[in-house]
């Protein structure tokens, strides 16, 4: 039996770092995320750890990753806002493959927008919002203690796959409490990258023949690095020779896409014999849930699919539901973007529906169960 808490999502998310091994937050105080650096600034200090608040959420996004090529696990968390401001530096610590897990607690906008409110608007811009072709993982939790676990799995991918890994929830579930269970040490498994093995004379630290996930040595530790912007040789070195630049880019991405079945991970609920699927996450997750079980008692075969990953986004198993329910449902806190997904990887198998909301309110279930009933 592990320890019992009442917490918030936030809190439960700065206890899923510390469980998981992280040593170093840095961020920007940005409604509705402050919590999980207010946890940190208490916490971090008391374990040998360090917490910065930066001057500004690109110089937070850069001092996580300064850390992590330290050898700390390290986490930076903001709202949308401030993931605007660290699309740049994001994409850096994916070309030069530095794990570190950003936390975005999503907010109403454009702009400042509802800094109280929820919304699911930032989850396109998880996957595009920085510039070029790069990898993305980003898990959307939607009860408290998946927030805790899902934190720990995000560090965890982010050392095994060597890159930065997202983590999105909606204002409601950051700031709702729930009791969960924090499981003792040794429980959950934590991950730590792996590091070289070689002599330092020998080290290549973007070495394509030690596999898709080159080892990578801390700095400080007498391996010599060289780590720029730029698309890079083995050696970390500027290159501008295409092929290279190609075989590179294509080994980043099939890092994750070729790892799905590791990373992916979902609940499904009553879909066995569905003829109407929800497809969910986050607090609308939680609403298409309580929506699914209204309907079945009113005689109403319906199901829902919960993403806790959406990026990369679940294909196969959509395709798959899709070729056998009569419609598919998305209410999201959003005027429209993974309905689109869905849409995409329903190919016209069946309709595909959604339901939007921006006003700072969460999709109700009844919304969700009208629209079911509508398309039964």
């Amino acid at each position: 039996m592990g320890t019992l808490k009442l917490l918030q999502g936030n809190e439960a998310c700065a206890e899923g770092a510390l469980y998981a091994g992280c040593t170093f937050f840095a961020g920007y105080p940005i409604t509705p995320s402050t919590e999980v650096a207010e946890y940190l600034a208490r916490r971090l200090p008391l374990i040998g750890g360090a917490f910065l608040q930066m001057e500004d959420e690109i110089a937070a996004m850069a001092a996580v990753i300064g850390g992590s090529l330290a050898g700390a696990k390290t986490l930076t968390a903001t709202s949308g806002p401030g993931f605007s401001l660290k699309q740049e530096n994001l994409g850096f610590g994916m070309l030069c493959e530095v794990p570190c897990v950003i936390v975005d607690v999503m907010r109403g906008g454009p702009s400042t927008g509802v800094p109280t409110g929820p919304s699911q608007s930032d989850i396109m811009q998880c996957k595009w919002g920085t510039h070029g072709d790069h990898p993305v993982i980003c898990l959307t939790p939607a009860y408290v203690q998946e927030i805790f676990s899902e934190t720990v799995r995000a560090f965890n991918l982010a050392e095994r796959y060597r890159t930065p890994v997202i983590v999105a929830f909606d204002e409601i579930v950051g700031h709702m409490r729930e009791r969960i269970e924090i499981p003792d040490k040794g429980v959950l498994p934590i991950e730590n990258r792996r590091r070289p093995t070689c002599p330092p004379s020998e080290y290549m630290p973007f070495d394509e023949t030690k596999g898709d996930v080159p080892p990578m040595a801390d700095f400080f530790s007498g391996y010599r690095q060289h780590i720029t912007g730029l698309n890079h040789a083995s050696d970390g070195f500027p290159v501008n020779a295409s092929p290279r630049i190609h075989t590179d880019e294509q080994r980043l991405i099939r890092k994750v896409e070729g790892n799905r079945k590791d990373i992916i991970k979902y609940e499904t609920v009553m879909l066995e014999d569905a003829e109407v699927a929800v497809f969910a996450y986050g607090v609308s997750g939680r609403s298409g849930k309580n929506a699914v079980e209204l309907a079945r008692e009113a005689g109403i075969k319906a199901g829902l699919f919960r993403p806790l990953t959406i990026w990369p986004f679940p294909e196969e198993e959509v395709a798959a539901l899709a070729s056998r329910v009569k419609a598919i449902i998305v209410p999201e806190l959003s005027l429209g973007q993974i309905v689109y997904e869905v849409e995409r990887c329903a190919k016209g198998r069946c309709p595909v529906e959604g339901i939007f909301r921006v006003d700072g309110d969460p999709i109700t279930p009844e919304q969700i169960l009208a629209k079911i009933k509508e398309v039964k």
